[in-house]
């Protein structure tokens, strides 16, 4: 192939790097031209019908966007934004502007509250501090022996060896604050409860073993 042929073959070719940028890369080159193309239609009420069938192809290649809510809000605006803000159209929502598209999103605060004892977590802390405001009342214990035997899952969790009662009886005291406090004495749930039982596995390879031993001759 000469050197002439090879130039005019180039010419031909469309590379990645002698496109224009896509401006939100997920929607893909096609969703591109489609926008440019609407927005360059000077009938503005064809111009309004084909964003709308445009807007539909858009959620159909990102269904996704299914699980936000207001997701058809969110393709009117990455509708705008594909457009760099050009296209003049009817949505049923408030353009967007360029500085609200940009803004960085706000800083979520991380929890400054130290938790007490790290391996129960925030939310078992949580569920002692909301029992232990609760009005004296069978109710009350109930939840008390459900918090308390939560806590030891959540120990043994931590802690596979083993865990004693007294153990969580104190952290439950710690916890609360002193507001609940429960008898040394008290039973909670056995540990062998929280642990998954080993008999169906046991059970399941005996018969195994017994069905290769009777294929013997």
């Amino acid at each position: 192939m000469s050197q002439i042929d090879s130039k005019e073959e180039n010419e031909f070719k469309d590379y990645n790097s002698q496109r224009s940028r896509l401006i939100l890369p997920e929607y893909g080159r096609h969703i591109q031209k489609m926008v440019d193309y609407v927005s360059e239609i000077d009938d503005p009420v064809e111009r309004d019908r084909m964003a709308r069938i445009l807007i539909s192809v858009m959620g159909n290649l990102n269904p996704h966007l299914r699980d936000i809510n207001d997701f058809k809000h969110k393709l009117w605006d990455h509708l705008h934004v594909i457009s760099d803000f050009k296209i003049d159209i009817n949505s049923p929502y408030p353009k967007p502007s360029r500085e609200s598209i940009s803004e960085p999103p706000k800083r979520i605060d991380y929890p400054s509250h130290p938790i007490k004892i790290k391996h129960y977590g925030r939310v078992i802390e949580q569920m002692v501090k909301d029992v232990a405001d609760m009005e004296e009342g069978p109710i009350k214990t109930f939840y008390i022996t459900s918090v308390a035997n939560q806590m030891k899952k959540a120990y043994l969790t931590w802690n596979k060896d083993a865990v004693n009662d007294e153990t969580i009886i104190k952290d439950l005291k710690v916890l609360s604050g002193g507001k609940i406090q429960l008898s040394l004495t008290t039973k909670l749930m056995d540990t062998r409860e929280f642990k998954p039982s080993n008999a169906s596995n046991t059970s399941n390879n005996n018969k195994r073993k017994h069905q290769k031993g009777g294929r013997k001759k």
